[in-house]
């Protein structure tokens, strides 16, 4: 028998049978151990034989595999991995990758005649029968490597539960077909590419898909630096990945190490001494294991990292379906680099904590999104919570982003968005030093619908919650007054505005056109501090918009480069008058208006930027640019701004009478940007404005009412 089987093994491919022979192999195998039980048993076993040549006789002469899931890394814009994200933990290496002891102890202890053999192994497989009887457990495999390797790729490429289920049954149709794929693998590739094959397929228990995962998973190494004893350790695993677990059960796989060391020496790849001193260490004393994250929880930055992970669930660039993207996340085994700014991170996530804890009492969120004011990079995103879903403070709803991608339907805005106002008035012809009658309450009724046909609007009243007064466009800004910024929209018209803002990325959380209605211009549209912060880069750009943008790169677990859309950057305004108002808009911090409400935000580099604060301070806001960065924030109450108002409220220990933007919104992203700034060179925002300061341009003369004591009917607030 034994001359047979040796003969067979050395015939080359065009000389098998094919099936026919396999059967006839398995047959004797079978009748070998069944004879002890009778004839009548050898006989059931040889009808299940026939009976499976038939279905074996259809299959395809070579296995078809599938790439291995691998894990996909998400990395920071310096290379620093944010996270990892699997279906499989695995990261597929090659054999030079792979330590020579944890070669060694895997061929001991599952296949020791892995180099004699063509893929089907007689000898071993009646010497792993004799070995398991006399030992009463099982401490040989019966099957090759290469049968080993091929069963677990029919496992995973298993397209159905019931197709994954025959690639384990223990039925012989299940062996005919290994040993027919086994025989052809041999012959296609090589030794060591089964055997590279075989240690990235097979599961290590613990999570840890292939010998390098298993080996970042135990002992925080590479493969490639695995010693004798923790090669073993590994190798001694794969047969029970539950039970032989080191972690879970150290004594276990104690003694199943010490059988992996017996075999090396058996098969001379260790010294009988050396293995004897192995045996004498314990497992704890040198297991140095490393948690396994999966996904964003855990990582430095979960909000952007899972915003990353909503770019491309939303990008038909990485799939056409939904669930080819998914795949492409979790196990593509791609290397995605993006555009996080790690000191950014940090002091924007240092800046959100410290003015409100993520326990405080007050359930009150405050969220931060910084841009790159020239290239539209997302460099960093944070918020007082943590990624969860248990315990106060604990959300995956994102808040500075839409909720396609993860976060809201938004907040409003405020009087943020009087800059688009802003813009349109300058455009226009009207100059920084347009007066308006800006009392309150002051109704209007002059405005017309952008839609052609559309009903006329109500008469629309409207109070000031800073000052009143007779104003210029300087003062109506620094002052953030409603009612100057009302005149102003009435004379430009509702429709620039609006479209201004949407050119620069803006729409509703929901994803929906902003709407062309007169309280625009009081921010009464739902918004993210991701689109205001993009938003407010127009003015560090001389009126030049750069839609924002998060991964730089994606490679193939080959090396290759995946290409991807280039960020085009579109001018929306005119650069000399974005200059005006990105003038004016530092005036708001460091100019000479007394009572401005960005004054408590100077930097110390130029800087400019502008308060928002909704009717009860149901929101409140602060967007400001740098010319190198631009960042919004907004502060509220995730469980209803209207419901919880920022009004006769403690925050972090200290009472507030009502929370206004320059109230913590602004300290946030002025500490924000001074972390971020930190070490780093002031420079000019370089502004050439198309107006002085003290132009009118085409404003109609105003003549001033008479004097009215009653008229400045709401004073500065003391914050």
């Amino acid at each position: 028998m034994k001359n047979f089987f040796e003969n067979f093994w050395r015939k080359k491919p065009q000389d098998l049978p094919g099936i026919g022979r396999l059967v006839g192999i398995a047959t004797l195998l079978l009748g070998g151990v069944l004879f002890v039980g009778g004839i009548p048993a050898l006989a059931i076993a040889s009808q299940t034989i026939v009976d499976a040549n038939a279905a074996a006789d259809s299959l395809p002469l070579n296995l078809q595999t599938l790439p291995l899931p691998e894990s996909t890394r998400i990395l920071a814009a310096d290379g620093t991995p944010i996270a990892d994200l699997y279906q499989q933990n695995r990261v597929e290496v090659t054999i030079d990758q792979i330590s020579k002891p944890m070669q060694e102890a895997i061929l001991a202890i599952e296949d020791s005649r892995f180099y004699e053999h063509n893929g089907i192994d007689f000898r071993g497989t009646v010497r792993a029968y004799v070995t398991n009887q006399i030992s009463g457990g099982v401490v040989q495999g019966g099957s090759t490597l290469t049968q080993q390797y091929v069963k677990n790729s029919l496992v995973l490429s298993a397209k159905t539960p019931e197709e994954a289920a025959a690639a384990k049954a223990k039925t012989i149709a299940r062996k005919l077909r290994e040993m027919r794929y086994s025989l052809a693998i041999e012959r296609t590739n090589s030794k060591e590419e089964i055997l590279s094959g075989y240690l990235n397929i097979s599961y290590f228990g613990a999570g840890a898909h292939g010998v390098e995962a298993a080996a970042k998973r135990y002992f925080s190494k590479s493969a490639i630096d695995l010693t004798v004893i923790e090669a073993a350790t590994i190798a001694g695993i794969v047969q029970q990945p539950t039970g032989y677990d080191p972690i879970r059960n150290p004594a276990r796989n104690e003694n199943r190490r010490n059988q992996v060391l017996d075999r090396m020496v058996a098969n001379n790849y260790l010294d009988s001494g050396e293995a004897e001193n192995l045996k004498k260490i314990s497992v704890k004393t040198y297991l140095n294991p490393t948690p396994i994250r999966n996904g964003c929880t855990g990582s430095i930055s979960p909000y952007f990292c899972d915003y990353v992970v909503q770019v491309v669930r939303n990008n038909p660039a990485f799939g056409e379906s939904q669930e080819e993207r998914d795949r492409f996340l979790r196990e593509s085994g791609a290397k995605i680099t993006t555009t996080l700014n790690l000191k950014a991170q940090e002091s924007a996530q240092t800046a959100v904590d410290k003015y409100i804890p993520r326990d405080d009492p007050s359930q009150k969120a405050a969220a931060i999104s910084m841009v790159n004011s020239k290239t539209g990079e997302v460099i960093a995103m944070a918020q007082n919570r943590t990624w969860g879903t248990d315990g106060l403070g604990n959300t995956t709803y994102n808040y500075n982003v839409d909720a396609q991608h993860g976060g809201t339907a938004g907040m409003q805005a405020g009087s943020t968005f009087k800059v688009f106002t802003l813009l349109a008035a300058l455009e226009q012809g009207y100059g920084p030093a347009t007066v308006l009658d800006a009392n309150t309450p002051k109704t209007f009724t002059n405005f017309t619908a952008c839609e052609e046909g559309a009903p006329a609007f109500e008469p629309y009243t409207v109070n000031n919650s800073t000052r009143s007064g007779i104003f210029d466009m300087n003062q109506g800004l620094a002052y953030s007054v409603n009612t100057y910024f009302m005149g102003l929209e009435e004379l430009t018209g509702l429709c620039r505005p609006v479209d201004i803002a949407e050119k620069l990325g803006v729409k509703t959380g929901k994803g929906q056109p902003l709407e062309r209605v007169p309280s625009f211009t009081l921010g009464t549209a739902p918004v993210t501090p991701l689109m205001m912060a993009s938003a407010v880069s127009v003015f560090a750009n001389h009126g030049t918009h750069c839609p924002t943008v998060v991964i730089t790169e994606i490679m193939t677990r080959d090396g290759e480069e995946i290409p991807l859309s280039k960020n085009v950057c579109n001018s929306v305004v005119d650069p000399g008058t974005a200059d005006t108002a990105a003038l004016m808009l530092t005036n708001v911090i460091d100019g000479g208006i007394e009572g401005r409400t960005g004054a408590r935000m100077s930097l110390g580099r130029e800087a400019g930027g502008k308060t928002g604060t909704t009717n009860d301070s149901a929101a409140v806001w602060f967007m400001g640019f740098t010319p190198e960065i631009s960042a919004a924030v907004w502060v509220g109450d995730p469980r209803g701004g209207y419901k919880y108002p920022m009004k006769n409220i403690t925050i972090n220990g200290k009472k507030y009478k009502q929370v206004f933007g320059s109230s913590l919104p602004g300290p946030i992203w002025k500490e924000a940007l001074l972390g971020a700034l930190a070490d780093s060179p002031a420079t000019s925002l370089e502004l050439q404005p198309s107006w002085a300061l003290t132009d009118k341009g085409i404003a109609p003369t105003f003549v001033p009412p008479p004097f009215d004591p009653n008229a400045v009917v709401a004073p500065v607030p003391v914050e």
